[in-house]
């Protein structure tokens, strides 16, 4: 839970995605959307190489309390392999259109990987207009909980319909690690 914190300067974000034909699979606990190399994210002078994107219902992280519906991780890796994952936080809302294109392609558990020549995606329209975002330093939300991940989380939450998330809920149940207590961790906002 993310709690209100006072702006601090920090490396400014800058994007560096390019549309795509990713491969979708559904993994048994989410759908992940993968990239081939060249998809990167920059923070500061440090790239760091999008992986892939992948769904969390509930969202995971909250916002001074607030529960989203669903997240999604965009986990790159820096030069180092050090794993960095970008979050973005869902409200029920408006139908988002990155979605509306995504989710009829999404395969359900049991059924193979899809890539279809037809499908571009890119990562650039599932991140909000403002770059502003909470820093901490945490784990994988799967197990084993690996620690050394930088997060990323985007402060201006976006939406997605009913019928989406419901889609979503169809594809895969809850599988989102409940929410830690903070433990000492210092979370900045970079604006």
């Amino acid at each position: 839970d993310i709690p209100a914190v006072r702006a601090q300067p920090g490396p400014p974000m800058r994007l560096a995605y390019q549309p795509a034909t990713p491969r979708v699979v559904h993994d048994g606990h989410t759908v992940r959307v993968r990239f081939a190399p060249g998809q990167r994210l920059w923070l500061g002078s440090q790239a760091l190489a999008l992986q892939q994107f992948h769904f969390h219902m509930p969202g995971g992280d909250r916002l001074r309390g607030e529960d989203f519906p669903m997240g999604m991780h965009f986990l790159h890796k820096d030069a180092t392999g050090r794993l960095v994952s970008l979050v973005v936080l869902f409200r029920q809302g408006a139908e988002h259109p990155a979605l509306a294109a995504l989710l009829p392609q999404m395969p359900a558990q049991g059924q193979p990987e899809r890539v279809s020549s037809g499908l571009r995606v890119d990562p650039a329209q599932w991140l909000p207009a403002s770059h502003a975002y909470y820093r901490y330093e945490g784990s994988l939300t799967a197990a084993p909980c690996t620690e050394g991940v930088l997060w990323l989380v985007m402060q201006q939450p976006l939406e997605a319909s009913a019928a989406q998330l419901a889609g979503l809920g169809r594809l895969f149940g809850p599988n989102a690690r409940p929410v830690q207590p903070l433990h000492g961790r210092v979370v900045t906002l970079t604006p």
